[in-house]
């Protein structure tokens, strides 16, 4: 089969398109022919080893241990291993696997939902890592509740386009953060308000919110807490490259300054143990149109390389998506 591999860290020029062995299902874990797979953030982090942090988290310190690449995918079941009862040789599944960048990949049981019907495989790989990021800040975190003043920062990019839809689906009053280009993408996705960050900078209007979601968030801590009401809550959700410190300083410093009053503010970690529960959650806002992936590019598997440069260049708006 053909895959995206690579043989040591570095930038989207590590990248090759190679025949390798078709992967084998092991206890637990299903095999899916790939229909379409989606870049994230984490993809090219885990590409070029940065932070190091990744590489002692089992990535290999000096090159990587697995030469795959890709997380998000949709297609459908090609095997299951031994102990799988939830998907059958046929079935139409999303979610999130091992090297999706290739035909066929290999993703746990536990982490795979079935494709909603009328939704195409390549919305579907747009949706797991991104929207079940902005559905655990907003939900888990972040505790969001009918009718209150939740504000997206990072709004285009793929966590915001599926934070500003899942909050309006809960119910709040929604005001997106986001470039001039961006704006009237914003409203079409049901923004309540929307805040040109080239002309204003909301950390310093008297508005206040109930929550702030911040995707890659870049401002002080302290200004996101005095931009909150009295019980208001801050989560940051992604951070980029030479955004690590501030989201480190979001899941070292919050705890801290939570404790200081009833404002909360904290970074998010994702929690794979839900992973497939909230696939079926985003499932069901899917079928009922309340959430639709925005995709903003589409590349071959042959054109990784060039889509996961373009995903570095920080200007995406909503998903960029691979079709296999």
């Amino acid at each position: 089969m053909k895959a995206i591999v690579r043989t040591r860290y570095g930038s989207p020029d590590v990248l090759q398109l190679q025949e390798v062995e078709k992967p084998v299902p092991k206890v637990g874990e299903v095999l899916v022919q790939v229909h379409a797979a989606s870049v994230n953030t984490l993809d090219w982090h885990v590409m070029r080893g940065q932070p190091f942090l990744l590489r002692t988290m089992g990535g290999g310190l000096s090159k990587p241990k697995d030469p795959r690449l890709g997380v998000d995918l949709a297609g459908r079941v090609e095997g299951v291993g031994a102990n799988v009862t939830q998907f059958q040789v046929g079935d139409d599944v999303f979610g999130m696997g091992r090297g999706a960048f290739a035909e066929f990949a290999c993703a746990a049981e536990n982490r795979l939902a079935l494709k909603p019907t009328d939704l195409s495989y390549e919305a579907a790989a747009a949706v797991p890592i991104a929207a079940v990021t902005a559905l655990q800040g907003l939900r888990d975190k972040g505790h969001v509740r009918p009718a209150e003043q939740v504000l997206i920062q990072g709004a285009s990019g793929g966590v915001g386009t599926f934070a500003v839809q899942i909050a309006k689906a809960f119910g709040a009053e929604v005001t997106a953060v986001c470039s001039t280009r961006n704006v009237d993408q914003a409203h079409t996705l049901g923004a309540d308000h929307v805040i040109d960050y080239t002309q204003e900078d909301f950390t310093k209007q008297r508005q206040r919110y109930d929550l702030i979601v911040a995707v890659s968030g870049y401002h002080p801590i302290s200004a996101y807490r005095r931009t909150l009401r009295s019980s208001g809550r801050y989560v940051m959700v992604g951070a980029s490259s030479h955004l690590f410190q501030a989201l480190f300083q979001a899941l070292l410093l919050g705890p801290v300054m939570s404790r200081m009053g009833s404002k909360k503010v904290g970074g998010l970690l994702s929690n794979p143990s839900q992973h497939q529960q909230d696939l079926a959650f985003l499932k069901e806002l899917l079928e009922y149109g309340k959430v639709m992936p925005v995709i903003e590019r589409r590349y071959a598997l042959s054109e990784t390389t060039e889509a996961i440069r373009y995903l570095e260049e920080g200007h995406a708006r909503g998903k960029i998506v691979i079709t296999v």
